[in-house]
């Protein structure tokens, strides 16, 4: 770990804090990824059914991500050396390479810096969580799992898509959007200065 940290918990709109951290593809900053968007999600622990069970759904879907410009790194607290056996025994049970990093964090620091855990947490038990991090660093979504419950590979895509259409277009998307679905102008101003509360469907381009 190279930063400071505070100890505020992270909100939508904040910068992602920076961190260098050994991976199972070698070192990485978060500041790499700058220009493209990252998701950035952790695991309580490796080797277990329902992380796994991620992992297998998250590879298959990489290609998915990269079409939408948005790298993957994963985050477990166990060794470098036991994600590096886990993804080998993912691809020898499942035939399933996993084509994104993941970084260790034994000392939990990267956990505690991302609001994961409490600062006093004696282990990973709490740590599920994703963070959308946009091209300039900035969070703009996350979402939060208990460790009984694997995450949606689905809406994971699907928010993914919905920030980027809303960014690059300065639209919203209504509820349950999906590409190619209308989307929502945002309201009119009217000539009185009052807000019209009104939204026009427009085709997703």
């Amino acid at each position: 770990m190279q930063d400071e940290f505070s100890p505020r918990p992270l909100r939508i709109g904040d910068q992602a804090p920076n961190f260098t951290a050994r991976t199972t593809q070698g070192e990485k900053s978060l500041e790499s990824y700058r220009g493209r968007w990252l998701i950035f999600f952790s695991h309580p622990a490796d080797f277990t059914p329902v992380c796994t069970s991620e992992f297998i759904a998250l590879a298959k879907a990489a290609a998915q991500f990269e079409e939408l410009d948005c790298a993957l790194l994963g985050l477990s607290v166990d060794s470098l050396y036991a994600h590096i056996a886990w993804l080998r025994a993912i691809e020898d049970a499942f035939g399933v390479a996993v084509p994104f990093p993941v970084v260790e964090d034994p000392s939990m620091a990267v956990g505690k810096a991302y609001g994961m855990l409490a600062p006093d947490a004696a282990d990973a038990s709490t740590v599920r969580a994703t963070y959308f991090i946009d091209p300039d660093g900035v969070i703009r979504a996350m979402n939060w799992y208990p460790m009984s419950i694997g995450r949606s590979i689905a809406e994971m895509l699907r928010t993914l898509a919905a920030l980027k259409r809303s960014t690059e277009n300065s639209v919203l998307t209504p509820a349950n959007w999906h590409p190619g679905d209308d989307i929502l102008l945002p309201p009119d101003l009217s000539a009185s200065g009052d807000k019209a509360w009104f939204c026009r469907s427009a085709p997703d381009a």
